[in-house]
Formats: structure tokens, sequence, C-alpha cells
């Protein structure tokens, strides 16, 4: 059984599969200043793994959503991921509030897929 790591440092691996499965590190922004626009942001680097990683955005089966303000960004967070998402392929999903690893971090997304 062979596990690969994908964009891996001393901490930790962007990416790693396991057989037919992807397993995503959170993703941060980069300099977005509001929800929608950090929403974005990692979006299209959860894109770019999952694609390195022989996945997609279809092939979710779990996301896992960190907000520093839920009751602020919820909404714009919520609208930037439906707009990304193919309709009838959404993931189980959690969405919670927390204290993120940077003060300008206003979203932190952690998906797990399977290979195409």
């Amino acid at each position: 059984m062979s596990i690969t790591r994908i964009s891996s440092n001393e901490r930790l691996s962007g990416a790693v599969t396991f057989k037919d499965l992807v397993f995503l590190s959170g993703q941060v922004p980069g300099e977005g200043q509001d929800v929608s626009t950090q929403t974005r942001e990692v979006l299209a680097k959860i894109d770019a793994l999952l694609a390195e990683a022989g996945s997609d955005k279809d092939h979710l089966l779990n996301a896992t959503i960190y907000l520093k303000d839920i009751g602020s960004g919820f909404a714009p967070m919520n609208e930037e991921w439906s707009a990304w998402l193919t309709p009838g392929m959404a993931p189980t999903r959690t969405t919670l509030q927390a204290e993120l690893a940077r003060p300008s971090v206003l979203v932190e997304i952690s998906v797990i897929a399977v290979r195409k």
C-alpha cells in the first residue's frame, strides 16, 4: 500500500493520497481582504491540489470549513462555496468558528476526496 505526499515540507503535506482517497490539509488564502475573496483563493488552491492528486471538486466526500467569525463570514463564504460546487455534487460538510493561524486569515478549508 502506497502513500503519496504532495507539496510537502518538514511540517505537513498539502495533500496525501492513499489508495483512492485524497486528503488535503487545511488551505488558507493569500492576500484577500474579505471572506469572499479569501474563499475564492482557498477554493482555487483546493482545485489545484485535487488536480495534482488525480481528483476534482466533483469527487469530494467531506469538507471542514473554519471561519474566524461565523456570524459575519458564513453568508459570504457560503455564497462562494455554492457557486464553486457543481449542482448535485455537494459533499458532507462541517462549518465552525475557530481562531485561525494568522490574524488576517478569515477562512480555512480542508477536504477529503476520492480519485477519479
